[in-house]
Formats: C-alpha cells, structure tokens, sequence
C-alpha cells in the first residue's frame, strides 16, 4: 500500500487518479496517519524522534504560556485541519493536513473533529521524510487557504524560517538563527528565545550555568 521511494499512499487500483475529498479521509482505513494535500493522499513520517518531540515541546511551552486564557487556542498533532480553497463545503475539501503545532483564534472553525478552515499560524518541524512536503506543497496549501503565518523549523540547522501573508502571497519576513529571539507578526509580544527551543542548545546553556556557579 505504501511506496516507500516515496511519500505517497500508493491508491488502490481501482480507484487511481481520483481527487480524494475529505469525505473520502473520514473512510480511509490505512495502517497509518496520512494527510490529504490537493487530492493525493500522503504518508505521514513514522512516529517522530525524540529531537523533534523535544523541539516541538519547547515551542508548545513558550506559546501555550502566551495563550493560556487567552482566546486563542493552541493544538499539536495529530489533530485534522481541514483546509478548502475558494469556499469549499467540508466534505469537498480536498486537503487535510495534520501540523506539528497550530493556533486559531476564530474558534468557530472548531468542532469535535478538528478545524475547518485555515489556522492563523502554523508551524511545521521538518525531518526527512517531511521536508519536501512542508517546503512545497504545504507552503503552497497553506498559502492558498490563507494561513495568516508559517514557521519552517529546521532541526539540523537550528534555523527557522517564517513566512507572512500578504496580499495572498507569502512573503518571506527573516529567517531567525539559533541565537536570536523570534516572535509571530500577529503576537509580537510572544517571545521565544531559539537558544530554549533547540534541546543541546538547552544543555549547553545548563552546562554553562553550572560551570560559572562553581
């Protein structure tokens, strides 16, 4: 069932070449999570390493204190977020995409199976498998939905990447090194410091700190 040259769910014969919907994702019966991007169905990467737990754990921390009472709420995946373009009805959407961390202030675009409707930021923690995905056709769908913010999180190069809508396209605002302070265009006041989010960043700092303690 699974290509593995690939990041593509291989269709069944029978049904190759269908647009698949999000009617069609709530049937899907695969052995593992997959996202639906513009039709096609995609694997997800296996269970994620620890390095990208952690990563993604330190940024949950920093922007789960930022919202804590705040309207806005903050998911982590796997949670669906089902994303029409030009005014789709949900179970003709073509796209469901699962981020490594969204927020979303409108909160009617909630409902008990996740989100219908494009978050106001979303962050996506590259990996292997993943990168093209997240660098492509992610950035395309994300876009064309009207994600107000994407964040590209490079692990290897304690970079990321953020990108802001503007006029319907994305325009690419810096692109923030492991030592610098990085913060949402829609929440400036959220701060987040990269040295905490980046887990031997973290232990160099501690390592530090005890070192000039003693």
């Amino acid at each position: 069932m699974i290509d593995d040259k690939q990041n593509i769910v291989k269709e069944p014969a029978a049904e190759y070449c269908k647009v698949y919907t999000y009617a069609d994702y709530l049937k899907f019966d695969f052995d593992e999570l997959v996202e639906l991007i513009k039709g096609k169905i995609f694997r997800m990467s296996p269970a994620p390493k620890s390095y990208h737990q952690e990563i993604s754990s330190n940024l949950h921390y920093f922007i789960g204190n930022y919202f804590w009472r705040k309207k806005c709420k903050i998911f982590a995946a796997p949670f669906d977020v089902v994303l029409p373009i030009r005014n789709e009805k949900k179970n003709a959407a073509t796209t469901v995409v699962q981020p490594d961390i969204c927020v979303i202030c409108d909160l009617n675009k909630l409902d008990e199976a996740g989100c219908f409707g494009p978050p106001d930021w979303i962050i996506e923690i590259l990996s292997d498998s993943t990168s093209k995905k997240d660098l492509n056709d992610k950035y395309e769908v994300y876009e064309e939905s009207g994600v107000r913010e994407y964040w590209i999180v490079m692990p290897k190069e304690k970079l990321v990447e953020v990108f802001v809508l503007v006029d319907g396209k994305y325009q690419r605002i810096k692109t923030y090194t492991h030592d610098e302070t990085v913060s949402p265009s829609g929440f400036p006041e959220l701060l987040i410091p990269l040295i905490d989010v980046f887990p031997e960043l973290i232990e160099r700092s501690n390592k530090r700190d005890v070192d000039q303690s003693q």
